[in-house]
């Protein structure tokens, strides 16, 4: 990677978005707790254990990965104090606001579906659909999108600003296609002639109350 590259991505980020997480730690086999759910930012290495953690990392920036539908999240409040994670989707599960580490597998959405169904923001490495006007939907997203581009990074504080125009942008983006799908409905309706309207009116039959009145009830006669 460029110098450049290399300013904009952490040398760890990369590591830890294609490791392991979640195997049963080696060195601890026997002991409850023993999934390898830890990565230390010093070290670059494999995950490890909460055990591993207290004998071979006890003074070293740690974090904590955890699982969303059998993917890989980290909580935002961890990530965010060594990564800037502007542009990148985030999700509430447990009460906690979580991102996802990397691109999750599905069918890609075009276009023209994607409007049908009413998707207003996608993702811009994947297309997955998003929830609000975000540009990706994972770390890993991000990181192909600065390859790309180079137009944001992971640094801290770098690129708030631009990630904030950004954002303002995609929203008035989608404002302005709604507003131009509004007025090509509102000119369809005024193409339409008096006598058309008038037509499709008088062509639906009117509506008549199928009750009827009960009629006056008659006592039968009296056995003689």
């Amino acid at each position: 990677m460029k110098l450049q590259g290399e300013m904009m991505v952490p040398p760890w980020l990369e590591s830890l978005l294609s490791t392991a997480f979640f195997t049963i730690c080696p060195r601890h086999r026997d002991t409850p707790r023993n999934e390898c759910n830890m990565y230390c930012l010093d070290c670059m290495d494999d995950a490890f254990c909460f055990y591993c953690r207290s004998s071979r990392h006890k003074d070293h920036h740690v974090i904590q990965i955890r699982r969303s539908s059998y993917h890989d999240v980290v909580r935002v409040a961890e990530i965010q104090k060594v990564l800037d994670i502007s542009g990148v989707q985030t999700y509430v599960i447990n009460s906690a606001r979580v991102l996802f580490l990397n691109e999750r597998p599905q069918p890609k959405i075009s276009s023209s579906s994607s409007s049908s169904k009413g998707v207003s923001y996608l993702c811009e490495i994947c297309s997955r659909s998003l929830l609000d006007p975000f540009r990706f939907c994972s770390l890993g997203c991000k990181l192909v999108g600065i390859r790309k581009k180079g137009d944001t990074s992971f640094v801290v504080g770098s690129n708030k600003k631009n990630e904030e125009e950004a954002m303002k942008q995609r929203r008035e983006g989608i404002t302005a296609t709604r507003l131009a799908s509004k007025q090509g409905d509102d000119e369809e309706l005024r193409e339409r002639s008096p006598q058309e309207m008038y037509t499709s009116s008088a062509s639906t039959p009117p509506h008549f109350n199928s009750r009827r009145r009960k009629g006056i009830p008659h006592r039968a006669p009296f056995a003689s």
